[in-house]
């Protein structure tokens, strides 16, 4: 598996999916039960499989990451073949990103001193889903770029 199985939760989102998937293996209900029932090492490795097929195709819509801390901000913008960062940190510990009142602070204070900001662009490895998996797990979360284009468009003005 390349990926990560989907938790329980997950298969029973994707239940119509996971039976098309065994449909497409010509794989019926009761040929499914059986092969719980007597081979679950194979149904094991359908399910991976499925999990494997899922997250491809999730990640292959990746468009932007974000991954906030208390003292940290980090908005990835995923394009082709590199991924563009902008990042905040601070030092001072009063201050949580990961509040309203935190994020407030930022927006009112972005230009102080004591805040760190980066802006870089990085390309990915041999393996762009990989990388945007591995950055999931990691705590990065899949959004729609609302906080990267805000703070894009502050950079550019």
């Amino acid at each position: 598996m390349k990926y990560a199985r989907l938790s329980k939760e997950q298969f029973e989102e994707l239940h119509q999916e996971f039976i098309n998937f065994l449909a497409s293996q010509s794989i019926t209900a009761d040929e499914w039960n059986d092969i719980k029932t007597n081979k679950p090492e194979a149904a094991e490795q359908e399910l991976d499989v499925f999990s494997d097929l899922v997250w491809f195709g999730v990640l292959g819509k990746v468009k932007y990451l974000e991954h906030i801390s208390p003292q940290q901000i980090h908005l990835f913008q995923c394009n082709e073949k590199s991924m563009r960062l902008i990042a905040f940190k601070i030092e001072n510990e009063v201050v949580d990103f990961t509040t309203k009142e935190g994020f407030n602070w930022l927006r009112d204070n972005l230009l102080s001193d004591s805040i760190q900001f980066f802006n870089a662009k990085k390309e990915y490895s041999d393996d762009k889903h990989l990388d945007l998996f591995k950055m999931i797990q990691s705590g990065g979360h899949i959004t729609k770029g609302d906080l990267f284009e805000y703070f894009a468009t502050l950079i550019k003005g």
